[in-house]
């Protein structure tokens, strides 16, 4: 009995939980300037963190020529199907 609950706390262990988090956020760019609603997936480090998150988020719209204007909301996949429709092109983009 004993090796068996050894087994599990193992098991569990070497299984890290990990929920799938995401962001939305507005964006803008450029002369003229255009801007954009996107949802973007998030490492598990920062899901808790709204600054970390839009430091994220930041760090790779700049990468791709977009300014981070706000993070709207950091969520769960539940919430994911809701929120597709309205960033068209940009869901999960970056």
């Amino acid at each position: 009995m004993k090796n068996v609950l050894i087994i599990f706390a193992l098991l569990a262990l070497a299984t890290p939980a990990s929920a799938e988090c995401y962001a939305d956020y507005k964006a803008k760019q450029g002369d003229p300037v255009k801007f954009h609603y996107g949802v973007m997936q998030l490492p598990d480090a920062v899901c808790g963190d709204v600054g970390a998150a839009s430091n994220e988020v930041g760090s790779r719209l700049n990468a791709a020529g977009w300014q981070l204007l706000k993070v709207q909301s950091i969520f769960g996949s539940d919430k994911l199907n809701q929120k597709k429709a309205d960033a068209g092109e940009f869901f999960l983009r970056f």
